[in-house]
């Protein structure tokens, strides 16, 4: 190999995959704010697929509500929202799903960042939550770092994510770091570490919700279709309602 393929930066990326890969069985929710569940969901995949089948097949992310099709994975005793219950208690419900959807003609990247935002079912001004914004039309509001902390985000894989298909990347531990300004997002990645979360078919990957993550486009573009689900346990104060699921 010489210097100049040595440099190139997808065989960094690559070479940087397979040093993280034996690594993720060991990464664990509370320490670092991630885990990967296999095959957790696979039994439920026919059914699952069918209910995402049923959504436009031409967007990259679709705001999921009304979906009674998921009910009986998202509540507590669903394969999905066992997990949840299991991570921040026998209250947790799922309070806001959203359908990605990589493929050729959507092949997208994300930087790092951290999720901000949860979704309400009206806009109610209450102190410590802010700013608002509308979001495929449904209200989004900025809480306050506690809440999402105790917060559980699920990512069930409908397709195999390998290397080369735009696996999640997350920073192990940057949940513990609390809310984040911009400018010191570069400096806690590399502090943390990078770990690829490859998955395949019908694993679920959790994470605390403020952990952050980024995306990159994938290398060889095929559908990527991933169920994102945040839980919670907490009530919301001041009247205000979650939107749900």
């Amino acid at each position: 190999m010489n210097n100049q393929t040595a440099d190139d930066p997808l065989i960094k990326r690559q070479r940087l995959f397979r040093q993280t890969e034996p690594l993720l069985n060991e990464l664990r929710l509370a320490e670092h704010g991630a885990q990967l569940f296999r095959g957790a969901a696979l039994a439920d995949l026919p059914e699952l697929e069918a209910a995402m089948d049923a959504l436009p097949s031409d967007q990259a992310g679709i705001r999921l509500h009304g979906v009674t099709a998921l009910h009986s994975y998202l509540a507590p005793t669903g394969s999905i929202g066992m997990i949840a219950s299991k991570a921040i208690g026998a209250e947790a419900k799922p309070v806001r799903a959203i359908l990605f959807d990589k493929s050729a003609a959507t092949n997208w990247s994300l930087g790092w960042h951290q999720d901000r935002t949860i979704c309400a079912r009206e806009r109610i001004d209450v102190p410590g939550f802010g700013p608002w914004s509308i979001k495929a039309g449904l209200h989004h509001v900025a809480p306050p770092i506690e809440l999402l902390s105790r917060m559980v985000t699920l990512r069930v894989h409908i397709d195999d994510v390998p290397a080369t298909n735009a696996p999640l990347l997350i920073a192990p531990g940057s949940h513990r770091r609390g809310r984040l300004p911009e400018s010191s997002v570069a400096q806690v990645v590399a502090e943390c570490g990078i770990a690829a979360c490859f998955a395949e078919a019908g694993d679920v990957w959790a994470y605390s919700t403020p952990t952050l993550h980024a995306s990159e486009a994938a290398s060889h573009p095929a559908h990527r279709r991933v169920l994102q689900v945040d839980f919670s346990a907490d009530d919301l104060p001041g009247g205000l309602e979650w939107l749900g699921v």
